[in-house]
């Protein structure tokens, strides 16, 4: 029953850079994948970045080299630092459990953060 609260999005001009946080409402330290997603209008909501309690990170093919997420337990938080932003990269984002989306399929999400990147 974890809640997470996105924040840090933004309008951005092609090539910027945006931070979002993750905030917890609770620890995050037995969670063992915490990811960021995203969903575009019209589009289906995907994975974009993956961090374990181990500090393993996985990324979508799009994003890759370009994002980068960490996470700091002490703070109940994870982060999803983005450099060279695209106009593709446009989206609400949102941060879950990994474990919990793909086990259960009516999973809450949070409101997200509007993620806008246009000239």
């Amino acid at each position: 029953q974890v809640q997470f609260v996105e924040s840090g999005g933004g309008l951005v001009q092609p090539g910027g850079s945006l931070r979002l946080s993750c905030a917890a409402s609770g620890s995050i330290f037995s969670i063992y994948a915490m990811g960021w997603y995203r969903q575009a209008p019209g589009k289906q909501r995907e994975l974009v970045a993956a961090i374990t309690s181990d500090g393993i990170t996985n990324y979508a093919d799009s994003v890759r080299g370009r994002f980068t997420i960490s996470r700091d337990t002490a703070k109940n938080t994870v982060y999803l630092q983005m450099n060279s932003l695209k106009p593709e990269d446009t989206a609400v984002y949102y941060c879950n459990d990994i474990m919990v989306v793909t086990t259960t399929p009516d999973t809450s999400w949070g409101q997200g953060t509007q993620v806008t990147v246009s000239s």
